[in-house]
């Protein structure tokens, strides 16, 4: 099933990510496309926030992950940008981090493709300055 929203502030992107984060049963995959800037890290606060996850989140583009725990799911927000292969994403360990159960939120997961076959895909498209189109394909929301 494939979901669109527009949104017009960050808030309203948490929100959806809110919403998405309620179906959300552990083990899933969320694969965010998006450029620079389009708010894939606003969409993880609010998956965060729907997981009852009290952490300040922020982008790991220099950590590569990012460990949210305390709600009713752990939250793992990966950042692909700067990995030359998907070789150095099992070198950090991904094999343990799906393991445990919670949910991989992936940025720029267009740069280990071959692992997101069975993602739900979240599109993240900057429209305007302030406006965002957000498509989500493969989860049901309700």
């Amino acid at each position: 099933m494939q979901m669109q929203f527009v949104t017009n502030t960050p808030e309203q992107t948490e929100d959806v990510g809110q919403l998405l984060a309620q179906t959300l049963r552990g083990g899933e995959i969320i694969a965010f496309l998006g450029d620079l800037g389009a708010g894939k890290t606003a969409f993880t606060r609010g998956l965060a926030r729907g997981l009852g996850i009290e952490m300040r989140v922020t982008s790991p583009t220099y950590t590569i992950v990012n460990e949210y725990l305390g709600g009713r799911l752990e939250l793992f927000h990966f950042d692909m940008y700067r990995l030359a292969s998907e070789d150095e994403l099992f070198d950090i360990g991904w094999d343990d981090y799906l393991a445990r159960g919670g949910v991989c939120a992936v940025e720029w997961s267009e740069n280990v493709s071959s692992l997101m076959t069975d993602a739900i895909t979240v599109r993240i498209e900057k429209l305007s300055d302030e406006e965002r189109r957000i498509e989500i394909e493969g989860s049901e929301l309700k």
